[in-house]
């Protein structure tokens, strides 16, 4: 009650606000975000509720070696990675050396490589039987192994060795960015008050560049616990060999849940971590209209000295796996087509482009949903979607088959008991469940890529559109898609590109007698038969050398803007 001028009134209620009906957009993007989301939570209802809880057991026996073991192999490679990223960017980046320009791009080529033909080649070059080792024995004249010392490739360690050699490039290309970014005037600061080169990097550059190295760290970490061909070749028993051997050769499929929730807490520590290391360490230049830092010329011994840091990781982790697997290649070529490459070639492109149209389509659908409803809800129900990049292959397979395989058996026995026929199975042990798999996977790079594309159109743009009378799916087609054709074929490569060497989830969900290439490789590496695959191990190298050329191209556009003269 009001009084005014000695009159009561009463203060009219606020009109009641009819709640907007849900788009289409936006309930299409909390249907995706509730279908990607099903791996996972079947994963954390079957471990919560098994059949058969054998979680005591794991406890007491193989567990605790589990966690050790892949904890102990994360901090390995993440200080690999580390000093092989960090140590070359800023080499690379700050420095001029003679070769500096091709090594600038070199030091990605270990991307194209699988981490698991990586291993077979290295194990192939360095076990007791390989061509190091016999010209050593041949050279110094020792008879047997008792005679010299050798470092055991098939180990831990040579597990950590060969993941740093190949995944490095996350932390370069991350560091590399930060490092060319970072104002010339705040560098040439510390010089003149005294600061070495040395100083300057360790009390400037790296602590401004940490966030994007942090960045780069998680994304090894993820790719690591990941891994399950380098690990199982080496006979390193994580958390990936781990459920592997207690849902196929234990055959239960409760307890490779149970393992599969504790690869989950190790991804949601990692994705915490992340958030938290770049939300604390945030670092903003205010200086406005500044120059970069140019490189400084190095004499003569320190120049050699860069020069072989910066092409060692170029050649361990891409020179000399690509020239064996060449040269193999080559010489069992008719071996190779006699078995089964083909057949596995044809079903690695046509799978990994079917996975590329899907998840390209979805999120493009995601990345306008988040565009023109400027929800938050939305927004984060599409970031929701797109976590499936963070969760391992294997995870996904055990998460995908648990209800695939209810609904088949649902089906099947609703179809025996009316019908009398049997359906036999529809999604899972199918290439839908593969494509599943791959389209939860790396939606996240669709994603990522077709939201940064369409953040570089203008919203006038699509206002401009909606009052000549388009809509907005019509605004999309007409006006959008011609704008982010780029964007789209990138998505779209990447997403085919590692699809073509994902091999765990590959592993876990084909059909009987189907191989991709991954697998085919996978098959013949472990009987001791490199030779006989390496034209598919070849074939997947370049396959994944296109990305590589992509971001060698953005690396040279953003050097072409923002680098000084002398770059």
């Amino acid at each position: 009650m009001t009084s005014i001028s000695g009159v009561s009134a009463t203060r009219p209620l606020p009109r009641r606000r009819n709640l907007p009906f849900p788009s289409a957009w936006s309930v299409g993007t909390a249907v995706i975000a509730a279908i990607i989301a099903l791996p996972v939570l079947a994963v954390a209802w079957l471990s919560l509720f098994p059949t058969e809880n054998i979680w005591p057991h794991l406890l007491d026996t193989v567990l605790p070696g589990y966690v050790s073991t892949t904890l102990s192999l994360l901090i390995l490679v993440g200080i690999g990675t580390a000093l092989i990223g960090v140590t070359t960017a800023w080499l690379v980046a700050t420095c001029d050396f003679p070769g500096r320009r091709i090594l600038k791009w070199a030091l990605v080529l270990p991307l194209a490589m699988p981490t698991y033909v990586v291993a077979y080649v290295y194990t192939d070059l360095l076990e007791y039987a390989g061509p190091v080792q016999q010209a050593l024995r041949e050279l110094f004249g020792w008879r047997s192994a008792g005679d010299y010392w050798f470092p055991e490739i098939r180990s831990p360690e040579g597990a950590a060795a060969v993941l740093s050699a190949t995944l490095y490039p996350y932390v370069y290309l991350l560091a590399h960015a930060a490092f060319l970014e970072q104002s010339g005037g705040v560098i040439e600061a510390a010089r003149t008050l005294g600061c070495s080169t040395w100083a300057a990097f360790r009390r400037i550059s790296l602590p401004m560049a940490r966030p994007s190295i942090v960045v780069g760290l998680a994304l090894v970490m993820m790719e690591t616990l990941n891994d399950f061909g380098t690990v199982d070749y080496f006979s390193v028993q994580t958390l990936t060999t781990g459920l592997f051997n207690v849902w196929l050769i234990m055959n239960n499929t409760s307890g490779g849940a149970q393992i599969a929730m504790v690869m989950l807490v190790f991804v949601i520590f990692l994705l915490v971590a992340e958030r938290t290391a770049r939300r604390s360490r945030s670092y903003h230049d205010m200086t406005r209209g500044r120059t970069k830092a140019g490189p400084v010329r190095l004499p003569p011994g320190r120049a050699a000295l860069a020069l072989a840091i910066c092409a060692l990781p170029a050649l361990v982790g891409f020179a000399i796996p690509a020239g064996v697997l060449v040269a193999y290649a080559i010489e069992f070529y008719d071996v190779s087509l006699a078995n089964r490459y083909p057949q596995a070639a044809l079903n690695s492109i046509l799978l990994a482009a079917l996975a590329a149209v899907v998840a390209a389509a979805i999120g493009l659908f995601l990345a306008y949903a988040t565009r023109i409803t400027a929800s938050r809800v939305v927004r984060g129900l599409a970031r929701f979607a797109s976590l499936g990049y963070a969760v391992p292959g294997a995870v996904l397979a055990i998460g995908i088959l648990t209800p695939f395989g209810a609904f088949d058996n649902a089906v099947d026995g609703f179809a025996r008991s009316t019908l009398g026929v049997s359906t036999g199975l529809i999604l899972s042990g199918t290439i839908f469940a593969i494509l599943f798999a791959y389209v939860a996977r790396f939606l996240a790079l669709a994603y990522g890529t077709l939201e940064a594309g369409l953040g570089r159109i203008t919203p006038n743009i699509d206002h401009a559109a909606r009052t000549l009378g388009h809509s907005a799916a019509g605004t999309l087609v007409r006006v959008n898609l011609p704008l982010i054709r780029g964007s789209i074929l990138t998505a779209a490569l990447l997403i085919f590109v590692d699809s073509m060497k994902e091999l765990p989830a590959t592993l876990l969900l084909r059909p009987f007698n189907f191989e991709t290439l991954a697998t085919y490789v996978y098959q013949f590496a472990s009987d001791e038969l490199l030779e006989e695959c390496a034209l598919g191990a070849v074939t997947i190298v370049a396959f994944g050398l296109l990305p590589v050329i992509v971001l060698t191209h953005v690396m040279g556009g953003r050097a072409a803007h923002g680098t000084p003269a002398g770059e």
